[in-house]
């Protein structure tokens, strides 16, 4: 066997192991979900507990500046499908709007039920300024998307010439930058509105 075909093996062991490892981690993130569903199920209900675990994730998706809610979905995706997480992301984020409509038209009384879900009634219902909670999360969740898919993309192509290497490296340390700064920036609009995040 060549040195050539012993590489290529390799990264096929490599890669179906982080594919697999990748798959068990998002079972068990589905584990957690239907766990937590489950809780608030028993607490309001089947019909009220797809709402307010809709609408719970929904507020992770909307008003957190790091693609967590969505992260969850978009990583695995990534690794198995190779759809880029900034696409994955979109449609996470299309449908935590769609899930909040839904809500309002369908069953407003949900948001009462949790401090979490008041709080994300709040923010929805004074677009000026408490939107700016969700347009700086946008922009914190999307870069942090960015950044993975150019991390993942740096890694597999570890192999490129110096200067594409280099190039990709510079982004990723500016990335980093305005990514803090804009969870400075989120801190810094939670205490000027006034928003306490329950725990």
């Amino acid at each position: 066997m060549s040195i050539r075909s012993d590489k290529l093996h390799l990264s096929h062991l490599v890669t179906h192991e982080t594919k697999r490892r990748a798959l068990l981690k998002f079972a068990l993130v589905v584990a957690l979900f239907a766990g937590y569903f489950g809780v608030i199920a028993y607490r309001y209900g089947v019909k009220e507990g797809i709402f307010v675990t809709a609408g719970t994730w929904s507020f992770f998706v909307l008003c957190t500046p790091i693609a967590d809610a969505g992260f969850l979905l978009d990583f695995p995706l990534r690794l198995i499908t190779r759809v880029r997480m900034l696409y994955s992301e979109l449609a996470v984020w299309m449908i935590a709007i769609l899930v909040n409509i839904w809500i309002l038209a369908v069953n407003p009384e949900v948001y009462d039920t949790t401090k979490l879900l008041s709080l994300l009634h709040y923010i929805i219902e004074h677009p000026f300024p408490m939107w700016s909670i969700i347009v700086v999360s946008a922009i914190g969740t999307f870069l942090s998307v960015k950044f993975g898919d150019e991390l993942i993309d740096t890694i597999r192509h570890h192999e490129r010439d110096y200067y594409h290497r280099h190039k990709r490296r510079h982004r990723l340390w500016v990335m980093v930058f305005v990514f803090v700064l804009l969870l400075i920036i989120y801190n810094f609009l939670l205490r000027q509105l006034g928003v306490e995040l329950p725990v």
